[in-house]
């Protein structure tokens, strides 16, 4: 058993990382690996997952093996280990026979710490010989939620990974991930055979990201608006098709915006090429599909958008949290439209298997209260993986910074609840809310016409609101009980006894206005007080440096890291030091350079 006292904890951490000290929940995930424990670790994206094994890796006898899902995650993570000095390296298919001998003749003289490789690579008959000839002193396994049947992101071959424990018995097994529910983390431990594993669960919480819903009116200048109002900020805009991709791609260009698409339908080498070109900087903005993202490091994503609607609430939380890894303030927008609810329909009533089309339609529905509700969003998401929320408003989120007004909707309320009943007594079958508000409106539809649901007494007696309002107040209606929504592929409305009531009794109906479109304000920085022009500096500086090395910028330092030297102004080697994110390699590499330029700012 290997026991390490607190301070040479903390000492390694500086020493290797730059960091004077650990993040909740690290240094009892590293000190159970230290002590030969199995270890199951839920912590957010940005919440530090990687260094839970790279430091252990540096401490403990033997290779660490890192099985990684992406080739772009291993090379990102062996790249930023280079830069701290740390002997790492990857095997993947990117690699020629040659260079794979050539690592192989570096692993088996022992020159390396740790290596990341794909599941199906490692359990590869002729690689597990090769692996069980090194000296292994530690197995992590990251994203591990991909071994769940009930995770969001399964991939069949890490089933595979099951195999390990027996291969490998006195070898603990530390399984990471950003995202799992109770369910999923049963699983992850039955799946790897872990034993009695320490369990840490850190907070979903991410305070820095700000999340805000706009109801989509013209998506794409309400997208071009956001990102003129940020032109020094890098992001990401998810979208539903690869077409859209394209398409945005290509007219934020055409307005002078830096940006390409990123899409499972682009050729490999393209598609390769240009998640290159936006981890280095050299466009600020990729549209992606949810193919992006899984291993993208990226620290200093400023924010992160969702053109179109996303399936579900587990996928909504992994995506933005890529925004803001470095712990600065981010931002998260969603525009948010019927039409993509309608389409995300269309497509879960395409799927053969009943019980796949239920969970679908479910975590829709889910994820579309999100988006209507006028509750705190981070209430909300905290609820959905189980947590108790703290003290509210949270101070980050639209509903909480520009809460919503209620008003006394009786009438509006009265008229949507007769007419779901006309509707039914009429033609003795219920219909959904899209067709309720056809009717309220006055439209003449197709299915009203051939309902003969024109000549009923609630046709047209709703033009006081738009449609987008009145489904919102019929979605709200279905919230708070008063209606009841089917879970079948039709979506049909029934009364409650609720609504019943209210019906007969005239109870007052208090609902919320529906959302606003009014341009989303700039988030507030948590945190001022250096020089931007000095930052603005440092970065062209890091950018520079990081070129001449191939790697992306924030390899060498982080915007977290600029900041602090922007505010503290380090003109000696000492100073410099005592920067979060300076550890020993890169003090001796960057220390020199970086603090004569600030010299030139300093009067």
């Amino acid at each position: 058993m290997i026991t390490t006292t607190k301070p040479s904890l903390e000492e390694a951490l500086k020493t290797h990382f730059g960091y004077e000290a650990f993040r909740p929940h690290q240094r009892l995930i590293v000190q159970s690996v230290l002590d030969r424990r199995d270890v199951l670790a839920l912590l957010p994206t940005g919440g530090g997952k990687s260094l839970c094994f790279q430091l252990p890796a540096l401490l403990m006898e033997g290779i660490t093996l890192v099985v990684s899902p992406l080739i772009a995650l291993m090379k990102d993570q062996v790249d930023s280990l280079s830069a701290n000095g740390i002997p790492a390296t990857f095997i993947n298919s990117s690699l020629s026979p040659e260079e794979v001998g050539r690592r192989l003749v570096a692993i088996r003289q022992g020159k390396i710490r740790l290596v990341y490789m794909a599941p199906e690579r490692l359990m590869l008959p002729a690689f597990l010989e090769e692996v069980q000839k090194w000296t292994v002193g530690l197995i992590a396994i990251d994203e591990a939620h991909c071994i769940s049947w009930w995770g969001h992101d399964f991939r069949p071959e890490y089933r595979q990974l099951s195999q390990l424990r027996n291969i490998f018995p006195g070898v603990p097994i530390m399984a990471l991930t950003a995202t799992a529910t109770d369910r999923v983390r049963k699983d992850i431990i039955e799946q790897l055979h872990l034993r009695q594993p320490r369990q840490e669960v850190a907070s979903f919480n991410r305070p820095n990201l700000t999340y805000r819903v706009l109801p989509k009116r013209d998506g794409y200048r309400q997208l071009l608006t956001f990102l003129k109002d940020r032109p020094q900020e890098s992001g990401i805009v998810y979208c539903l098709s690869r077409k859209t991709c394209e398409e945005l791609a290509r007219d934020l260009v055409e307005d002078g915006i830096a940006a390409l698409p990123y899409h499972a339908g682009l050729e490999s080498a393209i598609r390769g090429k240009n998640q290159e070109k936006f981890l280095r900087d050299d466009v600020r903005v990729v549209c992606a599909t949810i193919a992006f993202g899984m291993g993208v490091h990226k620290s200093n994503v400023r924010f992160v958008v969702h053109f179109n609607l996303p399936r579900n609430i587990e996928g909504y939380y992994q995506e933005t949290g890529r925004a803001g890894r470095d712990g600065l303030a981010s931002d998260c927008l969603l525009l948010y439209s019927s039409a993509d609810a309608a389409k995300l329909s269309r497509f879960i009533n395409e799927k053969t298997d009943p019980n796949e089309r239920k969970v679908a339609a479910r975590q829709l529905s889910e994820m579309m209260s999100f988006a209507e509700s006028s509750v705190c969003r981070r209430k909300i998401l905290l609820n959905y993986f189980g947590e108790t929320e703290g003290a509210l408003p949270c101070g980050g989120c639209d509903n909480c910074l520009e809460p919503r007004q209620n008003f006394d909707a009786t009438l509006p309320a009265q008229k949507l609840l007769s007419c779901v009943y006309r509707i039914k007594e009429r033609s003795g079958f219920s219909v959904g809310l899209t067709h309720t508000v056809d009717v309220l409106m006055g439209h003449a539809t197709e299915k009203i016409q051939k309902w003969g649901h024109a000549s009923l007494s609630t046709y047209g007696i709703g033009t006081e609101f738009k449609k987008r309002e009145w489904l919102s107040l019929g979605q709200e209606m279905i919230r708070k009980e008063y209606l009841a929504q089917s879970q079948d592929d039709f979506k049909t409305l029934t009364i409650t006894a609720k609504g019943v009531g209210a019906l007969k009794q005239r109870d007052p109906i208090t609902l919320t206005k529906p959302l606003s479109s009014l341009r989303p304000r700039r988030r507030k920085e948590v945190e001022g007080g250096f020089d931007s022009n000095l930052f603005n500096s440092l970065k062209a500086l890091r950018k520079e440096l990081a070129d001449e090395r191939n790697v992306p910028a924030y390899i060498i330092f982080s915007d977290a890291t600029l900041r602090q030297m922007a505010r503290e102004r380090p003109t000696t080697l000492e100073q410099f030091r005592r920067l979060s994110g300076v550890g020993q390699r890169k003090l001796a590499e960057f220390g020199e350079i970086f603090t004569t330029h600030v010299k030139r700012f300093i009067p």
